[in-house]
């Protein structure tokens, strides 16, 4: 088993990954980063195939890099990809792509240990975890589902419309992806969108401007108070221009309140009616993939991380990048990522180490 030792190992190599290698170059330090794919695009290439920001180009670069062409358009699921891969190219760090974490150990409580399949093992006294919160799709435990005689998708396994033509199509979920897709689809598929709760649309543009810069503006970004406001109440909200509203309105595709179960090929909704289902699609997000970290006993029950702000709360030295509200309304996306990895390498470098030494940096 081949050993390395390195300043800071960043585990993922994303948009989180990425925003986390050149913040610490910044900072002095000789970062590594693992990627699993061949290519450190992040999750982007997994997306549907019409997927754009819900953010503008001018608020969604990473560190350093803007994000190339019109500031005030939507870049496609595409663009994002090369804007990633090129500012991977870019990027002055040690990115290793086909390197994937097996497990993180913390043996002698002075320095991690990271093993990658292949039998290798680095060793570094900061790990930061920034495989993001979009690569583990969450299957809800809905009545019915396991044994539906039907399609089960999730909205990780949508591409395009055309393979579902003709179909009659649920849709779980309420938020922008949901929508997006659920209108798209309804083009050339019978189309239902079930949620808990009516769908609560905000506006795309307040005066002009994208909400996300009113939100930098405003500070509501980062408020403490800010996510109650934004998430609580009834309804996920959804960014609109208008565009999804009035689709909505005209019933294609229609809204209904959330079934009750799923039975053989059929759905029961919650007035007792039933209907024949040919798929069922979950547009109901994903959750944090780090279970590289269970056996170091950084995650709670749930398998989520033990931290605040993106520092772990149970081992100095450790932190994430890409969770989403992990500090902000945008933690979770190309214009939150470099602030949030500036916010936790900070933190990492003032806390004291077990065996007292300052973390190595690199030659400036």
């Amino acid at each position: 088993m081949s050993t390395h030792t390195a300043s800071l190992i960043v585990i993922g190599g994303g948009q989180a990954g990425l925003a986390t290698a050149r913040v610490a170059r910044d900072m002095g330090l000789a970062p590594i980063v693992l990627e699993a794919a061949n290519r450190a695009e992040g999750s982007w290439p997994h997306y549907y195939d019409s997927l754009t920001l819900f953010s503008p180009a001018g608020r969604s670069g990473l560190p350093g890099a803007a994000f190339p062409g019109d500031p005030d358009r939507y870049p496609t699921r595409d663009e994002v990809v090369e804007y990633l891969a090129g500012y991977a190219r870019r990027l002055d760090a040690d990115v290793r792509t086909g390197h994937r974490v097996e497990r993180v150990s913390a043996p002698d409580g002075r320095e991690f240990r990271v093993a990658v399949s292949g039998g290798e093992e680095l060793t570094a006294p900061l790990v930061v975890a920034a495989t993001g919160a979009f690569s583990r799709p969450h299957r809800p435990a809905l009545a019915g589902l396991d044994t539906f005689d039907g399609t089960v998708l999730h909205s990780s396994d949508y591409r395009r419309p055309e393979p579902l033509a003709g179909k009659r199509v649920v849709i779980v979920g309420g938020g922008n992806s949901a929508v997006q897709i659920a209108i798209e689809l309804a083009a050339v598929a019978d189309v239902t969108l079930a949620t808990r709760h009516p769908l609560r649309f905000m506006p795309q543009r307040i005066a002009g401007r994208d909400v996300h810069i009113w939100f930098q503006r405003t500070g509501l970004d980062t408020a403490g108070w800010a996510k109650p406001l934004l998430t609580g109440g009834k309804g996920t909200p959804v960014m609109d221009t208008g565009t999804y509203r009035d689709a909505i309105a005209t019933g294609n595709p229609d809204r209904r309140p959330m079934f009750t179960r799923l039975d053989g090929d059929q759905v029961v909704w919650d007035d007792g009616t039933r209907e024949h289902v040919d798929v069922v699609l979950l547009a109901t997000g994903y959750r944090p993939g780090v279970d590289y970290l269970a056996g170091l006993g950084a995650l709670d029950d749930d398998g989520l991380p033990r931290q605040r702000g993106g520092v772990s709360t149970t081992h100095p030295g450790l932190a994430y990048v890409g969770l989403e509200w992990q500090r902000s309304f945008a933690s979770a996306t190309l214009r939150g990522v470099g602030a949030d990895a500036r916010h936790v390498l900070t933190r990492l470098l003032k806390q004291p180490r077990p065996d007292g030494k300052k973390p190595a940096r690199a030659a400036n």
